[in-house]
């Protein structure tokens, strides 16, 4: 007899790739799931920034929106910044001064946008291959402009000499043999000019980036281009070092974003970026979000599983029919397939363990297999698996940092253990940019639910809802116990109007460190 069918969907489920840049492009644009109007919203061609935490989709969506150009016959340019010139060696070293490292960063970034574009006028038919070309020649030679920095000698020596002798002389002798006589006539001339003129230079060539020239040299490749657009994709911009990331993105804005026929989209996580550094006179370097390029939706706000159940368990139904499908013969249907390979309560466990993160939900998903073996996942084989991912991925990141683990273990504690829920609330001004609460939604240990929250009693205030990550007390549900359902109390985290009723600021936590305290929840009245 043959294995069971859950067998070969649990081996497929774990062979599905865990992350995108290791799977060609025209593949990842058929397992691509579009979540609501958000693939019209990257398609546009309107400047943007696409944030997301790791492993929410960014480089997914952004070769998605690669094939998606080129196959309407337009030019997208693809750059993983990670992989741009030296980002462990000079880019991080923190004894180069910034305007260097941050000059060759741009000049490295050109170099490869210039590499792809050259391929594409190789290549590809383009409508003015000869404009397109001259325009890349320009593009080099103006992000290869050298200056020499340093001091500057010079000499110069000028001499001069004339010399001029003359005689004459004539002698007379008498002898045996009659007179004799003898005539002396002698001379000499010499002149001499003697110029020298040196210039001697010692420094160090730096890198020139000229935005003049630069805008002029895209401006003709786009005009090459058109009537095709140019779309320049930068990936994993958070790998910058921080502080060169306004340099960048300066050079975008002063080069490309003012260019007819070029559309710039970022993919970054929001809390490791830093776009803009303000000056002393008001002015600033780099891009202002909102008026030069306007923030694309967030991806850690589109699919949290509190947001709306049937939205996220829909989407990540077909994210993994979409991934097995090449693999298996199965069913077009996602919620046929879901019933095949999870038990009726597995899934929406599943689902809401991923926390709105397809990569974590590929791997507890692929775990939960593995666990299976050849039965059906089951809401056990869920909860093993994301607690499993949860010590080998999440807290493993944070392993190394203490403060972030007292801070992890307190909410725990505090929330799980002795108010028996898994959302509490922040101050927005303070504790939700508490640094260790970075730390832990960087590491996807807390998640931000819902932002802006007011409340009846302090109107003036804001407050952000998270939700504890559900490896961090799946060890804690019992082995018969059903997923728990959400209470008539959590309203607020469906319904973006709803305001915060008085007895929901028992939610309301402040982190514990110097100068805290923890509110305690108010005595019922006698």
């Amino acid at each position: 007899m043959g294995q069971p069918l859950s067998a070969h969907v649990n081996r497929s489920l774990m062979a599905i790739s865990r992350r995108a840049e290791s799977v060609d492009r025209h593949t990842l644009a058929k397992t691509f799931v579009v979540a609501g109007s958000f693939s019209a919203v990257l398609h546009s061609a309107d400047h943007q920034i696409l944030y997301g935490r790791r492993g929410t989709g960014k480089t997914h969506a952004l070769l998605y929106l690669a094939d998606l150009v080129e196959e309407t016959h337009e030019v997208p340019v693809y750059l993983d910044l990670r992989t741009i010139g030296s980002t462990s060696g000079l880019y991080a070293n923190q004894q180069l001064p910034v305007p260097l490292r941050g000059t060759q960063l741009l000049v490295d970034t050109l170099e490869a946008v210039h590499e792809q574009l050259l391929t594409t006028a190789i290549e590809a038919r383009v409508a003015d291959q000869e404009g397109l070309l001259q325009g890349l020649d320009e593009l080099t030679e103006a992000a290869t402009t050298v200056e020499v920095v340093g001091n500057v000698e010079r000499e110069t020596t000028v001499g001069g000499a004339a010399e001029q002798a003359t005689s004459a002389g004539a002698s007379a002798s008498f002898g045996p043999g009659g007179p004799r006589g003898q005539v002396t006539l002698s001379g000499s001339s010499r002149h001499s000019v003697t110029a020298s003129d040196r210039l001697r230079r010692t420094g160090i060539e730096h890198h020139q980036v000229i935005f003049g020239p630069l805008s002029r040299a895209l401006a003709r490749i786009t005009a090459a281009l058109a009537p095709a657009r140019l779309w320049l994709l930068l990936d994993e911009w958070s790998s910058v070092p921080l502080e060169l990331q306004p340099l960048l993105a300066d050079l975008l804005r002063r080069s490309v974003l003012p260019t007819r026929g070029a559309t710039v989209k970022i993919a970054a996580i929001e809390r490791r970026s830093r776009f803009r550094e303000p000056g002393t006179e008001g002015d600033y370097v780099g891009i202002e979000v909102g008026a030069d390029a306007a923030s694309a939706v967030s991806l850690d706000d589109a699919l949290l599983f509190d947001h709306g159940r049937s939205q996220s368990r829909q989407f990540f139904a077909e994210l993994f029919l979409n991934h097995v499908r090449p693999r298996m013969p199965v069913t077009d249907d996602a919620a046929e397939f879901v019933a095949t390979a999870f038990s009726r309560t597995a899934f929406p466990e599943l689902v809401r363990a991923a926390e709105g993160v397809p990569r974590d939900a590929i791997n507890i998903a692929a775990l939960a297999a593995q666990h299976a073996n050849t039965a059906t996942i089951g809401i056990r084989h869920v909860r093993q698996a994301a607690q499993d991912w949860y010590l080998r991925d999440k807290y493993a990141a944070i392993a190394g940092n203490e403060p972030a683990l007292a801070t992890l273990r307190w909410l725990v504690d505090e929330v799980v253990g002795r108010r028996r829920s898994r959302t509490f609330l922040l101050d927005h001004a303070g504790g939700a940019h508490d640094p260790t609460m970075r730390d832990l939604y960087d590491a996807r240990l807390v998640h931000l639910v819902r932002r802006g929250i007011v409340s009846q009693r302090r109107p003036g205030t804001l407050y952000d809802g998270f939700a504890i990550d559900y490896g961090c007390y799946a060890a804690l549900l019992a082995e018969g116990e059903q997923p728990s359902r959400r209470s008539k109390s959590d309203a607020w985290l469906t319904d973006p109007c709803a305001a915060l009723p008085d007895h929901l600021e028992n939610l309301l936590v402040e982190l514990p460190g110097a100068a805290r305290s923890v509110p305690r929840q108010r005595k019922p009245r006698e």
